[in-house]
């Protein structure tokens, strides 16, 4: 028989209860909606524009009517920052899919193949996760060029071992299982039980790592685009942002402080997540 994947339960009455005794846990979710809806409609959280600016009010200062100040082109800060969560979390998104996607498979036919073919891989897996990710990621998007496609590529691409390796232990952990040598007995083919018990029950701890890559994806991204390998000026990145006013923190510290408060608050508001997630897949 088929284990049922280990994926959080539905909400009872009793577990929303539960909910009002972590009000952090509350409070990373709501960030993490808010900052989903500056990605999907950031015009309802804003009415300026991210490009346009008034040179006349150049840094102005934290107010009402910029919350995050503005920045050396009069520009509002607070809308470049909103306007920025789709180009960051879209790269994040499709960074954490691609790391998953071959992560599991390369995972999945290392401990299913077992022998050489599994020591080949593995060894090749440990190449990748002793390359410093953020380093891996640098060369990758060097190669390919400087683009926030690229940059999402090359963090999914420096991820992929952490993945790999995952579903490998999950792999063997599942395969060793009475139910997958009753179904060799039967007469299922090693595809027929690979789909049927290996996958779905090996796959929840990756779900959990995969939440948790979230985050990691977010800084990974936001520390290419402050190095120069995103998206290009005057596109609004988180990274790019705080990178805009670096050079201008004695001065003026809120045009690249609060930017990156916001990207920290973000980082953090996962993390939580995740690791509620990982409990909860672990009941």
């Amino acid at each position: 028989m088929t284990v049922p994947l280990a994926l959080p339960r539905p909400l009872s009455l009793r577990r929303l209860g539960d909910l009002v005794h972590q009000p952090i846990l509350v409070l990373s979710w709501l960030i993490v909606l808010v900052v989903i809806g500056w990605a999907v409609a950031p015009g309802l959280f804003t009415e300026f524009s991210p490009y346009e600016g008034d040179t006349g009010a150049s840094f102005a200062p934290p107010s009402a009517e910029h919350w995050f100040g503005t920045d050396r082109l009069g520009r509002d800060l607070f809308a470049r920052s909103v306007y920025g969560a789709h180009t960051t979390l879209t790269a994040t998104l499709l960074a954490v899919l691609l790391a998953f996607g071959v992560g599991v498979l390369v995972g999945l036919i290392a401990g299913f193949s077992g022998g050489l073919v599994d020591t080949a891989i593995m060894r090749l897996v440990d190449v990748f996760l002793a390359i410093p990710s953020l380093l891996l990621a640098m060369v990758v998007v060097s190669v390919l060029g400087y683009s926030t496609n690229n940059v999402a590529l090359a963090v999914g691409i420096s991820s992929i071992a952490a993945f790999a390796r995952v579903m490998r232990s999950q792999v063997l952990a599942v395969v060793t299982q009475d139910y997958v040598k009753a179904a060799y007995g039967l007469g299922v083919g090693r595809l027929g039980v690979m789909g049927k018990h290996v996958v779905p029950n090996a796959l929840s701890s990756v779900i959990a790592l995969a939440a948790l890559e979230v985050g990691t994806a977010v800084l990974a991204v936001a520390s290419l685009g402050f190095l120069g390998y995103g998206a290009p000026p005057p596109e609004p990145e988180w990274g790019l942002l705080v990178a805009e006013g670096r050079d201008f923190v004695a001065v003026h510290p809120w045009a690249s402080i609060l930017p990156g408060i916001a990207l920290a608050v973000v980082v953090i508001a996962t993390h939580r997540i995740s690791t509620s997630l990982r409990k909860e897949a672990r009941r």
